[in-house]
């Protein structure tokens, strides 16, 4: 059985400002398995981003805790990949993909070669001397991955990081991000609103409440796939029951 890489237990947490505090997370519990792709979904503006923001350091608990179990003891490394490429225009997508390990002087030749690598095997080596508006938004999303992916971060955030394609490119991205995630084995959290994407990815989906987030259910999926391509998890026979599930789930909670 897979041990846990991370467990968050009753965690808290509020936004302050002039008008007073909005509590955005209260008593938050769950954990997460080493290698396990799990999905987060909920109404809109329950706390889905601060839970990651918690998770990635950029915001720390008022309540609760969060525990990483690496190799050795040590905090396995994180990357965020956001709703946003975020590529920077006046770089090339060569620069834009080693800028991390340029910041943390981790720009070694052995590392070009597995950056060269992942933009040969994501279909971006005809296009590393371009600059970002150049490339599709597709494309833009797999230059961004190979960013996070360059710095071998043990455990991915993913922030809705496909809601800015059309809904076409959306379908092919995803599933082929997911896959090439899948076979580094690394273990994700993934902020989505699209449930569809949700069952066919996760190993497990998590349901918030509305804010201040808590846990309201969880379903571990399952699903019997026609072939090995995630797009096929659509046509699983068990697809439309945890589809149906989960979104009965969000509505009770919305209303």
């Amino acid at each position: 059985m897979q041990s846990d890489i991370l467990k968050i237990e009753n965690l808290s947490f509020s936004y302050h400002n002039l008008n007073g505090e909005t509590k955005a997370i209260k008593d938050l519990s769950f954990h997460v398995r080493e290698g396990e792709f799990l999905a987060i979904v909920g109404p809109s503006g329950c706390g889905k981003s601060t839970i990651l923001s918690l998770i990635a350091g950029l915001l720390k608990p008022v309540e609760g805790g969060i525990t990483f179990y690496g190799k050795d003891g040590k905090q396995p490394g994180i990357g965020y990949m956001l709703q946003h490429d975020h590529l920077f225009e006046w770089r090339t997508i060569w620069q834009n993909v080693t800028l991390g390990l340029e910041i943390q002087h981790k720009l070694t030749a052995e590392n070009k070669k597995k950056v060269e690598k992942m933009l040969a095997d994501y279909g971006l080596s005809a296009f590393e001397d371009k600059k970002p508006s150049e490339l599709s938004g597709g494309m833009k999303q797999r230059a961004a991955l190979i960013r996070t992916m360059a710095l071998e971060p043990e455990i991915l955030l993913l922030d809705e990081p496909f809601s800015a394609l059309d809904y076409q490119t959306r379908l092919t991205v995803s599933a082929d991000i997911a896959r090439i995630i899948r076979k580094a084995g690394k273990t994700v959290i993934l902020i989505t609103h699209d449930l569809s994407e949700a069952v066919s990815f996760a190993d497990r989906v998590l349901i918030l409440s509305k804010r201040p987030a808590s846990v309201k259910a969880e379903f571990p999926i399952h699903l019997t796939l026609p072939d090995d391509s995630l797009l096929a998890a659509r046509k699983a026979p068990e697809y439309s029951g945890y589809f149906n599930r989960i979104w009965e789930e969000l509505s009770d909670e919305s209303n």
